[in-house]
């Protein structure tokens, strides 16, 4: 509340300043995740700032990106041979991001042209580096079925007309972040459309990284992975001989 209040108080100041731009934040910069970690809502608010001569020009939308961290990852197609499922192809893209969300005040195929998407690689399909492999192996389908498997998973996210807009000038987006998030930064970025056209673009950072007993595990599984086998061994004997002792109890 304190940060939608003073970016209130700024806009007046800014839209006196030259030429149109975007001025924003979110409602929290740093997610942590918990063992008992269910997913967050994130909202993001800002103002579009411009000169006064500039009002009365093109409206105007504003679509708003949220991307995770960027990974390599492998794509294999199965294929049934002799009734067995085997891998038929495979394809290695260079990078896709772990989680990724698109909203906008409108449908894209409305206020994005694709020379603008190929240039700032707003949509999904854009977002993904991938090349064609060998063996038959295409990137549009592969591209194609890691962007299904990811929005069946809700990593990927597409919500048009979703970002609310007042009288050209505020607007406000939730995002919803899944429990299955990766550690790292994600980068909010804010588009201000006009015919098509990116004029102005706005990033800020948002930071997620597990704390208390997840970050422990983790910095255990990767610093000390001998100690960490040892105490899941340890743990697994434990919880066996524990389960195998109430079932002797129950049956006396």
């Amino acid at each position: 509340m304190r940060r939608l209040l003073a970016l209130l108080l700024l806009w007046p100041a800014l839209a006196l300043g030259q030429g149109e731009g975007i001025v924003a934040d979110l409602s929290q910069r740093n997610v942590s995740i918990t063992t008992n970690f269910t997913g967050s809502e994130i909202l993001i608010f800002g103002a579009v700032t411009r000169r006064e001569a500039l009002v009365a020009t093109d409206p105007i939308d504003v679509i708003i990106t949220v991307s995770g961290p960027d990974a390599p990852i492998t794509v294999r197609k199965m294929d049934r041979v002799a009734g067995i499922w085997v891998n038929a192809a495979e394809l290695e893209i260079d990078s896709a991001p772990s989680f990724y969300s698109v909203m906008s005040t409108a449908p894209l195929a409305e206020i994005l042209s694709e020379t603008e998407d190929l240039r700032h690689r707003i949509s999904k399909e854009r977002v993904i580096r991938a090349v064609d492999g060998g063996a038959g192996a295409s990137a549009p389908e592969f591209t194609e079925a890691l962007i299904r498997i990811r929005t069946a998973e809700d990593a990927y996210q597409l919500n048009e007309s979703r970002v609310a807009f007042f009288d050209g000038t505020l607007f406000r987006a939730q995002v919803a972040l899944p429990a299955n998030l990766t550690e790292g930064i994600y980068e909010t970025t804010i588009y201000l459309m006009r015919n098509k056209a990116v004029v102005a673009r706005h990033v800020t950072n948002l930071e997620v990284s597990k704390v208390g007993l997840e970050r422990f595990l983790y910095n255990l599984a990767h610093e000390q992975p001998l100690i960490y086998g040892i105490m899941s061994l340890f743990i697994a004997i434990a919880a066996g001989w524990l389960a195998s002792a109430a079932f002797r109890l129950i049956r006396n």
